[in-house]
């Protein structure tokens, strides 16, 4: 089958097309990458390629309990040791960076760090998790200046250079699920009047800018991008007038940077979002010169192989994974799957987490 087939990412050589999804676990404790997260990592190195969970580039953007960040020494030490278990392995590690703007809870953020978005609308549909006080409302953000913009958009290039430093593959920057770069495609979170605001050409930039200047940085073969059109998650609009001329714009933009992928998640499923008004994922890559990564509700070489023949380039799998660090074994002998437990999804420690048989 072609979804077993060893294939080629930019300059990257992948022993198969199937792509552990970004899945947040939340097992970095002061949000340092640690051992057991090197264990994780490595013990799933089947895949043609990792994409870690959604890692922050500043204290602001930082949001929930115990997820890892890409900003201190520490955690930029953390994250070497983890790539060197995948690597030692044959595996291939993208890092996900992410800012998680309004997504936020103030006892979740690292001491003297604040909660800004591109205006002040805060996320009222749904309450965040924190280890000290339990379920909690989302802070009211405050509306980023032009300074923040740059200073955010020199974070996830700073982060960018220090992990590829490190040893890391390549970077995937998140641009999906609502977090702070959706937050300004979407009209309902985008109020601005200014340059980044109104228009979808406007509310297009701020991703552009960030994306550009990651690429500048390390080189557009290291670098793929993330959107989830139509999407619901963390109070996003899932459909708007002008949906399908923002993601044709940006497939045409993010084609002139070279980058290596586009990756659409599919919410429908796990996220129970609606379904898509349009073949968004198709108009995409009709308009973007790179590889396409898609994916959703797939635990079957049957399914991976679907997408790849609706003209995907490479499929994720996300929770499969989790309980089933040896998936690709398992998929190749038609084996049963492990099912996961929900209840340790987000749990600190082994358990849920590396303690699966192989």
């Amino acid at each position: 089958m072609k979804v077993f087939e060893a294939t080629t990412l930019a300059e990257l050589e992948l022993k198969n097309r199937i792509v552990m999804a970004p899945m947040t676990r939340s097992r970095a404790i002061d949000n340092v990458p640690n051992n057991l997260m090197k264990e994780y990592y490595a013990q799933r190195s089947g895949a043609g390629l990792i994409l870690s969970e959604a890692t922050a580039i500043s204290p602001n953007g930082t949001g929930y309990p115990r997820i890892p960040g890409a900003y201190t020494d520490e955690q930029l030490e953390g994250w070497k040791n983890i790539v060197e278990g995948i690597h030692a392995k044959g595996g291939k590690f993208f890092v996900q960076l992410f800012h998680t703007g309004r997504v936020s809870a103030l006892l979740n953020l690292p001491k003297g760090a604040e909660t800004i978005a591109p205006s002040v609308v805060p996320l009222r549909e749904m309450e965040m998790y924190t280890d000290e006080e339990g379920m909690q409302p989302h802070d009211i953000p405050r509306e980023m200046t032009t300074d923040d913009i740059k200073q955010v958009q020199q974070e996830y290039v700073t982060a960018s250079i220090k992990l590829i430093e490190a040893g890391i593959d390549g970077i995937e920057v998140h641009g999906a699920n609502g977090y702070l770069l959706e937050q300004f495609l979407d009209p309902k979170t985008n109020l601005r009047s200014d340059q980044y605001g109104g228009d979808y050409k406007n509310r297009a930039r701020f991703v552009l800018e960030t994306t550009q200047k990651v690429v500048q940085a390390i080189g557009s073969n290291k670098v793929g991008i993330r959107f989830s059109p139509y999407g619901v998650v963390n109070g996003m609009t899932g459909d708007y007038e002008d949906i399908v001329e923002l993601f044709t714009y940006l497939a045409q933009e993010l084609s002139k940077l070279n980058i290596a992928y586009i990756h659409i998640a599919d919410q429908r499923t796990a996220m129970a979002a609606p379904e898509f008004a349009t073949q968004i994922w198709k108009t995409i890559g009709e308009n973007f010169n790179g590889l396409m990564l898609g994916g959703g509700d797939v635990n079957t070489a049957e399914k991976a192989e679907e997408l790849l023949n609706d003209g995907y380039d490479l499929v994720y799998i996300g929770r499969p994974f989790i309980a089933n660090p040896n998936l690709i074994e398992k998929l190749k002998n038609k084996e049963e799957l492990t099912q996961l437990d929900p209840d340790l999804l987000y749990s600190p420690g082994p358990k849920g987490y590396t303690d699966w048989e192989f």
